[in-house]
């Protein structure tokens, strides 16, 4: 399975007054795809994960804006609550079949967790924390990427072999570190928005791939 990456967010003022105003003030954010807009669903559980959701709601209907998805949860997130909507925000990724990049919507999952809520979950993970999708939509495949670009390995299926022969060629690695690029941009535009309206003491960018996965896509950034 392919790596996730992970945007964590700790919060000035947590409390279970403040709670949902910092939350919707996150998804109010949000960069929604321009052709998948708003939130598809609303689940929330209370005391820890393995706990019947004392709320599911299927939003794929009519998606809502984060002040909708804030009126929903409003009696229901609690401080021994954690709350998950999804949504969708557009990155570019390659497409094996036809060799070639689009731009096209990829899903979010965004997550509000209350002081009280699975022993204090937060204090580890945030009161906030978006799973922003695959590592590789950020530092790409095979380590092709970036200043220090190793040797790939050899490939572990078809559409791995047929990609690793598609990047041989000068000019379609060339892309794709460009189409790379503009992916951490997408997402560092966001980060300095969350900064900016989002009531956040200390925010960690990391991955389940990368030991420092902030450094890793400054670095495939700041390469020409």
């Amino acid at each position: 399975m392919s790596n996730q990456s992970y945007l964590n967010m700790w919060c000035r003022d947590f409390s279970e007054e403040r709670a949902l105003e910092a939350f919707g003030a996150l998804l109010a954010t949000v960069p929604f795809s321009a052709v998948r807009p708003g939130f598809t669903f609303l689940t929330v559980h209370a005391v820890d994960a393995s706990e019947t959701p004392v709320l599911e709601m299927d939003l794929r209907a009519v998606p809502l804006d984060a002040a909708g998805v804030i009126e929903l949860a409003r009696d229901h997130l609690h401080g021994d609550c954690s709350g998950e909507v999804g949504c969708y925000w557009d990155l570019f990724a390659f497409d094996g079949t036809t060799g070639t990049f689009k731009r096209e919507p990829q899903p979010l999952a965004i997550f509000s967790h209350g002081e009280e809520y699975d022993n204090g979950w937060w204090a580890e993970n945030g009161h906030l924390q978006v799973n922003l999708g695959f590592e590789h939509f950020f530092t790409g495949h095979a380590g092709l990427l970036g200043s220090r670009r190793s040797a790939p390995a050899a490939a572990e299926s078809p559409e791995e072999a047929r990609f690793l022969e598609a990047m041989a060629w000068p000019e379609n690695l060339e892309t794709y570190q460009e189409k790379t690029r503009e992916n951490i941009r997408t997402l560092f535009d966001w980060v300095r928005r969350i900064e900016k309206d989002v009531p956040v003491e200390r925010l960690q960018l990391w991955s389940e791939g990368e030991n420092n996965f902030e450094a890793r896509l400054e670095e495939i950034l700041a390469v020409r």
